[in-house]
């Protein structure tokens, strides 16, 4: 007797704004140890180029809004963390690796000199802090957008668990975000469980989808590795050597990286071009927020990438 399996649900939305369009061009970048990234190419060759990194436990697709607003005149590029979305994972994994497969994927998508605004969300922007030294990154960013993230004491300053601070907070908290548990499919309990600890509590239904629909689809595996390099993230001295124009944009309602991340960031940059918070917006700001963090890229690519491209 035959068995009939059920079709996995894919790790996205397929339809609506939060649905990742076709990519001009899929290519695969090769990190300093060897691991393979999947890298999407959208929007025209020759136009303004924008890299995007994507946070834990997401993919590219949680770029999608991003990737739909800015590709009619933007070259967008977005790529898989390793270990997340088609991006195979690995043994490694460190805020060196992530520096490491930044560096992969600039090289492999950008001219020699070729200048682009850079845009990390959550992880995506520890990514950023991490390869500031890099010069690839310094051959390569015009201006960086960082959204929603941090660099030290993720754990210590999480809101995610409703205690007052202190050790048993933390300690439940690194229980809760380490956990190797299987998250499962996507449930109605399961979409309440994330806007709580990832979302604003206005968000809207259909963004609540996107984001349970992508967090979901992260294996087990990588995403218990990479809650065990951000609980220990110590990333404070190279945010002061981040030395480009850098735009700062949090959610005052975001429980995983609460506003005093962005705050700290901010005031440690050497060339901050400005802190936005987001009223009642969770920790998903491109999601949740879409028109606002589209908008900031874009005043970045025409306040430094043209000024580049001018002067070059």
């Amino acid at each position: 007797m035959s068995r009939t399996s059920t079709p996995r649900r894919p790790a996205h939305v397929t339809s609506g704004p939060f649905a990742p369009p076709t990519p001009a061009r899929t290519l695969t970048a090769v990190s300093a140890d060897g691991a393979r990234l999947h890298v999407e190419a959208h929007g025209p060759e020759g136009a303004p180029a924008v890299v995007l990194a994507h946070g834990w436990t997401c993919s590219t697709a949680f770029w999608a809004a991003q990737i739909r607003a800015l590709a009619e005149d933007h070259r967008v590029v977005v790529y898989d963390q390793r270990g997340h979305g088609r991006s195979a994972a690995s043994e490694v994994c460190s805020a060196d690796a992530l520096a490491d497969d930044l560096e992969a994927v600039l090289a492999a998508t950008l001219a020699p000199g070729e200048k682009a605004v850079l845009a990390g969300h959550s992880m995506g922007g520890m990514t950023l802090m991490a390869a500031a030294r890099r010069p690839g990154l310094r051959e390569h960013a015009a201006a960086v957008l960082l959204c929603s993230t941090g660099s030290s004491q993720l754990v210590a300053e999480s809101l995610v668990v409703p205690l007052r601070p202190g050790r048993l907070r933390t300690r439940l908290t690194a229980a809760v975000l380490g956990s190797k548990a299987p998250l499962g499919p996507v449930t109605p309990v399961g979409k309440k469980v994330l806007r709580y600890a990832t979302m604003g509590p206005g968000a809207a239904p259909d963004r609540v989808e996107a984001c349970a629909r992508i967090v979901h689809g992260c294996a087990r595996g990588p995403r218990y590795a990479w809650s065990r390099v951000l609980a220990e993230l110590e990333i404070d001295a190279l945010v002061r050597e981040l030395r480009v124009p850098t735009a700062v944009v949090a959610g005052t309602a975001d429980r995983l990286t609460p506003p005093v991340h962005a705050r700290r960031i901010a005031a440690a940059l050497p060339v901050c071009v400005g802190l936005t918070e987001l009223t009642g917006v969770g920790h998903m700001t491109p999601v949740e927020a879409p028109e606002v963090v589209t908008e900031r890229i874009r005043e970045l690519v025409r306040t430094y990438v043209a000024v580049e491209e001018d002067v070059a």
